[in-house]
């Protein structure tokens, strides 16, 4: 089970992303180890949440929810969105750095209409299950897309990739904060082509 929010219930922190690099559903990787992608938006949320979005409960279950089934229904408030935005064709602008003190090396995405909008109707799916958004500041006007570096894995200025994925990346499966599991809720990946 997850960690104990400010809710004073078990949380579970999920991120949707677009994987630039192939990620098989299901897949598991380390913390420390991902694949490229864009993020979309990180949250968290309630282990009931799920099924008062999609059921019309009222959200006072006792926390106890299957982690895998309150996934699932998220994921499928996400999948209309995502299917809108698949085949989206997104450039890599400059490179920039990102948290504190600059630590985290990035290329930014140019500005695109429907990864914007992608971005707005996730925030808008997180809200309907009263999520919890863990950076509002970097949300809706304050949204950046980017594609972290990892070691030696970058994309350049220049390249190009194809929307036709997003995913849904649970960040401690199991209660296991060491790995993260990828599923569904588009088709296919992120291609980057040069």
């Amino acid at each position: 089970m997850g960690r104990v929010g400010d809710w004073g219930m078990p949380t579970r922190n999920l991120i949707f992303v677009a994987f630039v690099e192939p990620v098989a559903e299901g897949q598991v990787f380390p913390r420390a180890d991902w694949p490229l992608h864009i993020t979309l938006v990180r949250f968290d949320l309630r282990y009931d949440a799920g099924a008062a979005a999609t059921t019309g409960a009222t959200g006072t279950g006792t926390g106890t929810r299957d982690a895998a089934d309150t996934a699932e229904r998220i994921a499928a408030l996400a999948d209309a969105p995502a299917a809108a935005a698949l085949g989206a064709a997104l450039r890599l602008g400059e490179d920039a750095a990102f948290g504190r003190n600059g630590s985290v090396p990035v290329s930014l995405i140019e500005p695109q209409q429907d990864l914007q909008g992608l971005h707005g109707q996730l925030v808008a799916v997180v809200g309907s299950v009263d999520g919890r958004i863990l950076t509002p500041a970097h949300t809706l006007a304050g949204y950046r897309p980017h594609v972290s570096h990892h070691g030696g894995k970058r994309l350049h200025p220049g390249d190009a990739v194809v929307l036709d994925r997003v995913a849904l990346v649970d960040m401690a499966p199991g209660g296991d904060h060491a790995i993260r599991r990828a599923s569904g809720c588009g088709a296919a990946k992120v291609k980057a082509r040069r």
